[in-house]
Protein backbone atom coordinates (compact mmCIF):
# COMPACT_ATOMS: atom_id res chain seq x y z
CA UNK A 1 0.00 0.00 0.00
CA UNK A 2 1.29 3.51 -1.02
CA UNK A 3 2.52 5.73 2.08
CA UNK A 4 0.06 8.80 2.77
CA UNK A 5 2.49 11.71 2.16
CA UNK A 6 2.09 14.26 5.09
CA UNK A 7 1.66 18.10 5.17
CA UNK A 8 5.14 18.54 5.90
CA UNK A 9 6.83 16.47 3.75
CA UNK A 10 4.86 17.80 0.63
CA UNK A 11 6.19 21.26 1.57
CA UNK A 12 9.38 20.43 1.55
CA UNK A 13 8.93 18.94 -1.85
CA UNK A 14 7.43 21.98 -2.47
CA UNK A 15 9.86 24.43 -1.31
CA UNK A 16 12.83 22.69 -3.27
CA UNK A 17 10.69 22.78 -6.81
CA UNK A 18 10.88 26.69 -5.69
CA UNK A 19 7.13 26.91 -5.67
CA UNK A 20 5.37 30.13 -3.16
CA UNK A 21 2.56 31.83 -2.32
CA UNK A 22 3.02 34.69 -4.38
CA UNK A 23 2.28 32.30 -7.88
CA UNK A 24 -0.32 30.79 -6.04
CA UNK A 25 -2.06 34.03 -6.50
CA UNK A 26 -1.90 34.41 -10.51
CA UNK A 27 -4.95 36.07 -11.94
CA UNK A 28 -4.84 34.42 -14.90
CA UNK A 29 -8.43 33.10 -15.90
CA UNK A 30 -7.17 29.61 -17.10
CA UNK A 31 -6.96 27.30 -14.44
CA UNK A 32 -3.09 26.10 -13.52
CA UNK A 33 -2.02 22.56 -14.51
CA UNK A 34 -0.33 20.85 -11.97
CA UNK A 35 -1.11 23.43 -9.09
CA UNK A 36 0.08 22.59 -5.77
CA UNK A 37 -2.20 22.47 -2.77
CA UNK A 38 0.84 22.78 -0.70
CA UNK A 39 2.01 25.97 -2.14
CA UNK A 40 -2.51 27.09 -1.81
CA UNK A 41 -2.48 25.93 1.62
CA UNK A 42 -0.13 28.49 2.82
CA UNK A 43 -2.72 31.17 1.55
CA UNK A 44 -5.21 30.57 4.30
CA UNK A 45 -7.44 33.10 3.25
CA UNK A 46 -9.06 31.97 -0.11
CA UNK A 47 -10.51 28.85 -0.40
CA UNK A 48 -11.46 26.66 -3.31
CA UNK A 49 -13.74 24.00 -4.07
CA UNK A 50 -11.77 20.92 -4.96
CA UNK A 51 -9.89 18.76 -2.60
CA UNK A 52 -7.02 17.45 -4.60
CA UNK A 53 -4.55 14.77 -2.29
CA UNK A 54 -6.84 15.51 0.54
CA UNK A 55 -6.16 18.79 1.98
CA UNK A 56 -9.51 20.37 3.06
CA UNK A 57 -11.54 22.01 0.46
CA UNK A 58 -11.47 25.55 2.39
CA UNK A 59 -8.03 25.78 3.20
CA UNK A 60 -7.11 26.52 -0.57
CA UNK A 61 -7.00 29.25 -3.03
CA UNK A 62 -8.99 29.23 -6.05
CA UNK A 63 -6.85 28.18 -9.28
CA UNK A 64 -7.97 30.78 -11.34
CA UNK A 65 -7.17 33.79 -8.63
CA UNK A 66 -11.54 34.45 -8.07
CA UNK A 67 -12.69 33.81 -5.12
CA UNK A 68 -15.54 31.09 -4.65
CA UNK A 69 -18.53 32.10 -3.25
CA UNK A 70 -18.60 31.37 0.61
CA UNK A 71 -20.82 29.20 2.20
CA UNK A 72 -21.52 30.70 6.48
CA UNK A 73 -23.22 29.68 8.80
CA UNK A 74 -24.31 26.20 10.07
CA UNK A 75 -24.07 23.57 7.15
CA UNK A 76 -27.05 22.27 5.88
CA UNK A 77 -27.15 17.99 5.09
CA UNK A 78 -28.47 19.15 1.15
CA UNK A 79 -25.24 21.56 0.85
CA UNK A 80 -22.30 20.94 -1.56
CA UNK A 81 -19.93 21.43 1.30
CA UNK A 82 -21.82 19.49 3.94
CA UNK A 83 -20.13 16.42 2.23
CA UNK A 84 -16.67 18.49 1.46
CA UNK A 85 -16.22 21.32 3.47
CA UNK A 86 -14.34 22.39 6.59
CA UNK A 87 -16.84 21.07 9.21
CA UNK A 88 -16.69 17.31 7.51
CA UNK A 89 -13.15 17.75 7.38
CA UNK A 90 -12.50 18.37 10.82
CA UNK A 91 -15.35 15.97 11.86
CA UNK A 92 -12.71 13.17 10.07
CA UNK A 93 -9.59 14.91 12.30
CA UNK A 94 -11.77 14.65 15.24
CA UNK A 95 -12.95 10.98 14.13
CA UNK A 96 -10.77 9.81 17.09
CA UNK A 97 -12.42 11.60 19.77
CA UNK A 98 -15.43 10.34 21.35
CA UNK A 99 -18.42 10.43 18.83
CA UNK A 100 -20.91 13.65 19.39
CA UNK A 101 -22.51 13.17 15.99
CA UNK A 102 -26.02 14.80 17.26
CA UNK A 103 -24.49 17.76 19.57
CA UNK A 104 -25.10 19.98 16.12
CA UNK A 105 -28.38 18.98 15.91
CA UNK A 106 -29.20 19.90 18.97
CA UNK A 107 -27.33 23.31 19.23
CA UNK A 108 -29.35 26.01 17.60
CA UNK A 109 -27.68 28.46 15.53
CA UNK A 110 -28.21 31.14 18.46
CA UNK A 111 -26.03 29.21 20.51
CA UNK A 112 -23.11 29.17 17.87
CA UNK A 113 -23.60 32.93 17.76
CA UNK A 114 -23.07 33.07 21.34
CA UNK A 115 -20.22 30.73 21.45
CA UNK A 116 -18.37 31.83 18.39
CA UNK A 117 -19.00 35.27 18.64
CA UNK A 118 -17.74 35.79 22.77
CA UNK A 119 -14.97 32.65 22.36
CA UNK A 120 -13.90 32.65 18.86
CA UNK A 121 -11.12 35.06 18.21
CA UNK A 122 -10.90 37.66 21.30
CA UNK A 123 -8.29 39.91 21.38
CA UNK A 124 -5.95 40.82 23.73
CA UNK A 125 -6.05 44.67 25.68
CA UNK A 126 -3.59 46.38 24.56
CA UNK A 127 -1.36 46.84 21.58
CA UNK A 128 1.96 45.29 21.39
CA UNK A 129 5.20 46.27 19.94
CA UNK A 130 6.76 44.51 16.87
CA UNK A 131 10.09 44.71 18.31
CA UNK A 132 10.32 43.23 22.05
CA UNK A 133 14.01 43.69 23.68
CA UNK A 134 14.14 42.44 27.37
CA UNK A 135 14.16 45.22 29.61
CA UNK A 136 17.17 46.71 31.62
CA UNK A 137 16.79 45.44 35.58
CA UNK A 138 17.22 47.77 37.34
CA UNK A 139 15.83 48.35 40.95
CA UNK A 140 16.91 52.25 41.18
CA UNK A 141 14.40 54.55 40.71
CA UNK A 142 12.11 51.98 39.52
CA UNK A 143 8.85 50.60 41.74
CA UNK A 144 9.46 47.07 42.94
CA UNK A 145 6.40 45.73 41.35
CA UNK A 146 7.89 46.89 38.29
CA UNK A 147 11.48 45.29 38.32
CA UNK A 148 9.95 42.51 39.94
CA UNK A 149 7.78 42.21 36.65
CA UNK A 150 10.53 42.37 34.96
CA UNK A 151 12.59 39.91 36.21
CA UNK A 152 9.70 37.53 35.87
CA UNK A 153 9.39 38.18 32.46
CA UNK A 154 13.15 37.21 31.97
CA UNK A 155 12.76 34.16 33.70
CA UNK A 156 10.23 33.59 31.53
CA UNK A 157 11.59 34.61 28.03
CA UNK A 158 14.77 31.78 29.43
CA UNK A 159 12.19 29.16 29.85
CA UNK A 160 10.58 29.52 26.97
CA UNK A 161 13.56 28.99 24.96
CA UNK A 162 15.66 32.11 24.85
CA UNK A 163 15.23 35.57 23.41
CA UNK A 164 17.65 34.84 20.78
CA UNK A 165 16.09 31.49 19.90
CA UNK A 166 12.57 33.39 20.26
CA UNK A 167 13.64 36.19 17.98
CA UNK A 168 14.62 34.13 15.08
CA UNK A 169 11.34 32.57 14.24
CA UNK A 170 9.70 34.72 11.16
CA UNK A 171 6.68 32.76 11.50
CA UNK A 172 4.56 30.07 12.49
CA UNK A 173 1.87 27.65 12.18
CA UNK A 174 -0.69 25.80 14.83
CA UNK A 175 -3.30 23.99 14.27
CA UNK A 176 -5.71 22.54 16.82
CA UNK A 177 -8.81 20.96 18.00
CA UNK A 178 -11.67 22.56 20.23
CA UNK A 179 -14.92 21.86 21.90
CA UNK A 180 -17.46 24.43 23.29
CA UNK A 181 -20.42 24.39 25.33
CA UNK A 182 -22.56 26.52 27.20
CA UNK A 183 -23.10 24.97 30.38
CA UNK A 184 -25.04 27.06 32.17
CA UNK A 185 -27.41 30.11 32.47
CA UNK A 186 -28.38 32.29 35.44
CA UNK A 187 -30.78 34.78 36.24
CA UNK A 188 -32.02 37.20 39.62
CA UNK A 189 -34.31 34.01 40.64
CA UNK A 190 -32.69 30.85 39.72
CA UNK A 191 -29.25 29.14 37.93
CA UNK A 192 -29.80 26.25 35.22
CA UNK A 193 -27.42 24.14 34.60
CA UNK A 194 -26.47 22.10 31.54
CA UNK A 195 -26.33 18.38 33.08
CA UNK A 196 -25.18 17.15 29.30
CA UNK A 197 -22.60 19.59 28.91
CA UNK A 198 -20.17 16.75 27.92
CA UNK A 199 -22.81 15.42 25.71
CA UNK A 200 -24.05 18.53 23.63
CA UNK A 201 -20.54 19.95 23.78
CA UNK A 202 -19.74 21.04 19.72
CA UNK A 203 -16.25 19.87 18.85
CA UNK A 204 -14.41 22.07 16.17
CA UNK A 205 -10.84 23.03 15.29
CA UNK A 206 -9.01 25.78 14.35
CA UNK A 207 -6.02 26.88 12.05
CA UNK A 208 -3.73 29.57 13.44
CA UNK A 209 -0.73 31.58 11.14
CA UNK A 210 1.39 34.51 12.46
CA UNK A 211 4.48 36.46 10.93
CA UNK A 212 6.57 39.07 12.00
CA UNK A 213 5.69 41.73 12.31
CA UNK A 214 2.75 41.72 13.75
CA UNK A 215 0.88 39.70 11.36
CA UNK A 216 -1.79 36.74 12.19
CA UNK A 217 -4.46 34.92 10.97
CA UNK A 218 -6.72 32.59 12.17
CA UNK A 219 -10.14 30.29 11.31
CA UNK A 220 -11.99 28.41 13.44
CA UNK A 221 -14.97 26.46 12.89
CA UNK A 222 -17.53 24.98 15.36
CA UNK A 223 -20.83 23.11 14.55
CA UNK A 224 -20.49 23.73 10.93
CA UNK A 225 -20.06 27.45 11.35
CA UNK A 226 -16.61 29.59 11.16
CA UNK A 227 -15.29 32.46 12.59
CA UNK A 228 -12.13 33.95 10.81
CA UNK A 229 -10.00 36.61 11.87
CA UNK A 230 -6.97 38.46 10.95
CA UNK A 231 -4.42 41.29 10.96
CA UNK A 232 -1.83 42.40 8.61
CA UNK A 233 0.20 44.77 10.63
CA UNK A 234 -1.91 47.56 10.13
CA UNK A 235 -5.69 46.64 10.41
CA UNK A 236 -7.35 43.87 12.48
CA UNK A 237 -10.70 42.43 11.23
CA UNK A 238 -13.04 39.90 11.55
CA UNK A 239 -15.75 38.11 9.49
CA UNK A 240 -18.42 36.05 11.35
CA UNK A 241 -21.91 34.82 9.45
CA UNK A 242 -24.10 36.70 10.71
CA UNK A 243 -22.25 40.15 10.82
CA UNK A 244 -19.82 39.80 7.55
CA UNK A 245 -16.44 41.15 7.48
CA UNK A 246 -15.72 43.97 9.75
CA UNK A 247 -12.38 46.03 11.01
CA UNK A 248 -12.05 46.19 14.59
CA UNK A 249 -12.28 49.87 16.65
CA UNK A 250 -8.47 50.64 18.26
CA UNK A 251 -5.01 50.23 17.86
CA UNK A 252 -3.84 46.81 16.71
CA UNK A 253 -3.65 43.79 19.05
CA UNK A 254 -2.85 40.31 19.05
CA UNK A 255 -4.82 37.37 19.05
CA UNK A 256 -5.43 36.34 22.66
CA UNK A 257 -5.73 32.60 21.66
CA UNK A 258 -2.22 33.11 20.44
CA UNK A 259 -1.02 34.05 24.45
CA UNK A 260 -2.26 30.97 25.48
CA UNK A 261 1.47 29.33 25.20
CA UNK A 262 1.52 29.62 21.40
CA UNK A 263 3.64 32.59 21.55
CA UNK A 264 5.96 33.44 24.15
CA UNK A 265 7.54 36.59 22.35
CA UNK A 266 4.60 38.24 22.07
CA UNK A 267 3.58 37.11 25.67
CA UNK A 268 6.45 38.38 26.57
CA UNK A 269 6.31 41.61 25.36
CA UNK A 270 2.63 41.67 26.29
CA UNK A 271 3.32 42.05 29.73
CA UNK A 272 6.45 44.55 29.67
CA UNK A 273 4.59 47.34 30.85
CA UNK A 274 2.92 45.05 33.80
CA UNK A 275 3.38 45.18 36.93
CA UNK A 276 3.98 41.97 40.07
CA UNK A 277 0.54 42.23 42.47
CA UNK A 278 1.73 39.04 44.60
CA UNK A 279 1.81 35.38 44.55
CA UNK A 280 -0.97 32.79 44.34
CA UNK A 281 -1.11 29.24 44.27
CA UNK A 282 -2.84 28.15 41.60
CA UNK A 283 -4.14 24.15 40.45
CA UNK A 284 -1.43 23.21 43.11
CA UNK A 285 1.22 25.70 41.91
CA UNK A 286 2.73 28.48 43.12
CA UNK A 287 2.58 31.65 40.98
CA UNK A 288 3.38 35.27 40.50
CA UNK A 289 0.75 37.21 39.18
CA UNK A 290 1.48 40.06 36.49
CA UNK A 291 -1.48 42.35 36.35
CA UNK A 292 -1.89 44.51 33.29
CA UNK A 293 -4.57 47.35 32.44
CA UNK A 294 -5.71 48.70 29.20
CA UNK A 295 -4.99 52.77 29.08
CA UNK A 296 -7.64 55.25 29.15
CA UNK A 297 -6.52 56.54 25.64
CA UNK A 298 -7.20 52.82 24.13
CA UNK A 299 -10.20 52.30 25.85
CA UNK A 300 -11.87 55.93 24.33
CA UNK A 301 -10.40 54.43 21.11
CA UNK A 302 -12.04 51.28 21.07
CA UNK A 303 -15.62 52.26 22.37
CA UNK A 304 -18.22 53.41 19.89
CA UNK A 305 -21.62 55.93 19.93
CA UNK A 306 -23.61 54.55 23.43
CA UNK A 307 -20.95 51.35 23.38
CA UNK A 308 -18.32 52.63 26.10
CA UNK A 309 -15.53 50.13 27.23
CA UNK A 310 -14.66 51.06 31.15
CA UNK A 311 -11.70 48.79 31.55
CA UNK A 312 -9.87 45.67 30.17
CA UNK A 313 -7.82 43.85 32.70
CA UNK A 314 -5.17 41.00 32.26
CA UNK A 315 -3.41 38.68 34.90
CA UNK A 316 -0.82 36.10 34.28
CA UNK A 317 0.21 33.99 36.92
CA UNK A 318 3.63 32.39 35.84
CA UNK A 319 4.88 29.69 37.57
CA UNK A 320 7.57 30.20 40.12
CA UNK A 321 9.10 26.45 39.81
CA UNK A 322 9.17 26.81 35.74
CA UNK A 323 8.56 30.37 34.69
CA UNK A 324 6.01 29.35 31.96
CA UNK A 325 2.87 31.00 32.09
CA UNK A 326 0.24 28.64 33.13
CA UNK A 327 -3.24 30.86 33.66
CA UNK A 328 -4.66 34.15 32.52
CA UNK A 329 -7.84 35.95 33.83
CA UNK A 330 -8.93 38.42 31.13
CA UNK A 331 -11.92 40.51 32.46
CA UNK A 332 -13.20 43.59 30.34
CA UNK A 333 -16.39 45.82 31.02
CA UNK A 334 -18.83 47.85 28.65
CA UNK A 335 -21.06 49.84 29.08
CA UNK A 336 -24.16 50.52 26.98
CA UNK A 337 -26.72 53.58 26.78
CA UNK A 338 -29.34 51.98 25.35
CA UNK A 339 -30.99 55.84 24.40
CA UNK A 340 -31.38 59.10 25.28
CA UNK A 341 -32.28 59.17 29.05
CA UNK A 342 -32.52 55.76 28.88
CA UNK A 343 -30.93 53.13 31.75
CA UNK A 344 -27.54 52.48 30.75
CA UNK A 345 -26.69 48.28 30.43
CA UNK A 346 -23.57 46.85 31.54
CA UNK A 347 -21.93 43.79 30.33
CA UNK A 348 -18.37 42.32 32.16
CA UNK A 349 -16.99 39.41 30.15
CA UNK A 350 -14.25 37.43 32.20
CA UNK A 351 -12.13 34.57 30.72
CA UNK A 352 -9.77 32.35 32.87
CA UNK A 353 -7.47 30.29 30.89
CA UNK A 354 -6.12 27.80 32.40
CA UNK A 355 -2.61 26.89 30.20
CA UNK A 356 -1.18 22.92 30.47
CA UNK A 357 1.03 19.97 29.00
CA UNK A 358 4.40 22.32 27.59
CA UNK A 359 6.38 20.52 25.02
CA UNK A 360 9.48 21.74 23.77
CA UNK A 361 8.71 22.26 19.82
CA UNK A 362 12.31 22.94 17.75
CA UNK A 363 13.38 24.25 21.28
CA UNK A 364 10.29 26.40 22.03
CA UNK A 365 8.15 25.70 24.99
CA UNK A 366 4.86 25.36 23.27
CA UNK A 367 1.69 24.34 25.17
CA UNK A 368 -0.36 21.58 24.14
CA UNK A 369 -3.92 21.69 25.89
CA UNK A 370 -5.71 23.99 27.87
CA UNK A 371 -9.40 25.42 29.14
CA UNK A 372 -11.07 28.66 29.18
CA UNK A 373 -14.26 29.33 31.33
CA UNK A 374 -15.48 32.17 30.07
CA UNK A 375 -18.78 34.06 32.25
CA UNK A 376 -21.10 36.58 30.36
CA UNK A 377 -22.67 39.18 32.75
CA UNK A 378 -24.77 41.60 32.19
CA UNK A 379 -26.66 43.94 34.71
CA UNK A 380 -28.03 47.07 34.74
CA UNK A 381 -31.66 49.05 34.14
CA UNK A 382 -33.71 47.18 36.73
CA UNK A 383 -32.66 46.13 39.80
CA UNK A 384 -32.45 42.14 40.52
CA UNK A 385 -32.51 41.56 36.61
CA UNK A 386 -28.99 40.67 36.02
CA UNK A 387 -28.48 37.46 33.44
CA UNK A 388 -24.93 35.17 33.53
CA UNK A 389 -24.19 32.91 30.89
CA UNK A 390 -21.21 30.41 31.44
CA UNK A 391 -19.75 29.31 28.48
CA UNK A 392 -16.79 26.74 28.84
CA UNK A 393 -13.76 25.39 26.06
CA UNK A 394 -11.23 22.81 25.66
CA UNK A 395 -8.71 22.92 23.33
CA UNK A 396 -5.83 20.73 22.46
CA UNK A 397 -2.66 21.44 20.06
CA UNK A 398 -1.93 18.97 17.49
CA UNK A 399 0.56 20.43 15.14
CA UNK A 400 3.27 23.25 15.64
CA UNK A 401 5.94 24.21 13.13
CA UNK A 402 8.27 27.55 12.40
CA UNK A 403 9.89 29.99 10.31
CA UNK A 404 7.63 27.56 7.14
CA UNK A 405 8.94 28.51 3.82
CA UNK A 406 7.23 30.55 1.55
CA UNK A 407 4.90 32.12 3.66
CA UNK A 408 4.70 35.62 2.44
CA UNK A 409 2.90 39.51 3.57
CA UNK A 410 0.22 38.21 0.73
CA UNK A 411 -1.27 35.75 3.15
CA UNK A 412 -2.48 38.11 5.44
CA UNK A 413 -3.89 40.79 2.93
CA UNK A 414 -7.71 41.49 4.46
CA UNK A 415 -10.58 40.16 2.40
CA UNK A 416 -11.69 43.06 -0.12
CA UNK A 417 -15.46 42.90 1.71
CA UNK A 418 -13.57 44.20 4.98
CA UNK A 419 -16.67 47.37 5.63
CA UNK A 420 -14.98 50.66 5.92
CA UNK A 421 -16.67 51.22 9.09
CA UNK A 422 -14.89 50.08 12.15
CA UNK A 423 -16.85 48.04 14.88
CA UNK A 424 -16.20 47.78 18.83
CA UNK A 425 -16.37 44.19 20.16
CA UNK A 426 -19.70 45.08 21.59
CA UNK A 427 -21.13 44.12 19.02
CA UNK A 428 -21.06 40.29 19.48
CA UNK A 429 -22.98 41.02 22.77
CA UNK A 430 -26.14 39.27 22.68
CA UNK A 431 -28.83 41.49 24.15
CA UNK A 432 -31.39 43.28 21.82
CA UNK A 433 -30.47 46.55 23.59
CA UNK A 434 -26.96 46.95 21.16
CA UNK A 435 -29.68 46.95 17.86
CA UNK A 436 -30.26 50.70 19.09
CA UNK A 437 -26.97 51.60 18.46
CA UNK A 438 -25.35 52.35 15.21
CA UNK A 439 -23.10 49.85 14.86
CA UNK A 440 -23.33 48.70 11.21
CA UNK A 441 -24.40 45.23 10.31
CA UNK A 442 -25.93 43.70 13.86
CA UNK A 443 -28.34 41.86 14.43
CA UNK A 444 -31.19 42.04 17.48
CA UNK A 445 -31.05 38.90 19.20
CA UNK A 446 -31.85 37.80 22.87
CA UNK A 447 -30.19 34.17 24.49
CA UNK A 448 -32.74 32.90 26.74
CA UNK A 449 -32.81 29.20 28.63
CA UNK A 450 -35.16 26.74 28.00
CA UNK A 451 -36.08 24.07 30.41
CA UNK A 452 -36.42 20.51 28.71
CA UNK A 453 -38.25 17.81 30.53
CA UNK A 454 -34.67 15.86 30.56
CA UNK A 455 -33.31 18.55 32.83
CA UNK A 456 -31.28 20.15 30.59
CA UNK A 457 -31.50 23.28 29.13
CA UNK A 458 -31.02 24.82 25.34
CA UNK A 459 -30.51 28.63 24.19
CA UNK A 460 -32.62 29.89 21.66
CA UNK A 461 -32.74 33.16 19.93
CA UNK A 462 -35.83 35.93 20.53
CA UNK A 463 -35.91 38.02 18.00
Amino acid sequence: MEKKQGFFSALREEVVRGLSPARSRSRSESPRRGASPVADLLLPMRWKRQQPRGFPAELLLPASGILAPLAEGPEGEGSGLGKEGWGQWMKGRLSRAPSVSGAAASCHRSDLRLLLGVMGAPLAPVHVSPTYALPHLSIKDTPIETSSAQYILQQYTAASGGLKLLSSIRNAYAMGKVRMVASEFETATRVIKNHSATKDAEPGGFVLWQMAPGMWYVELAVGGSKVRAGCNGKLVWRHTPWLGANAAKGPVRPLRRALQGLDPLTTASMFSDAQCIGEKKVNGEDCFILKLCADPQTLKARSEGPAEIIRHVLFGYFSQKTGLLTYMEDSHLTRIQSGVGGDAVYWETSINSSIDDYRPVEGVMIAHSGRSVVNLFRFGEVAMSHTKTRMEEVWTIEEVAFNVAGLSVDCFIPPADVKRGTVSEACELPQAERGRSSMAGSHRAKVAALDKPDGNIRWRAEK
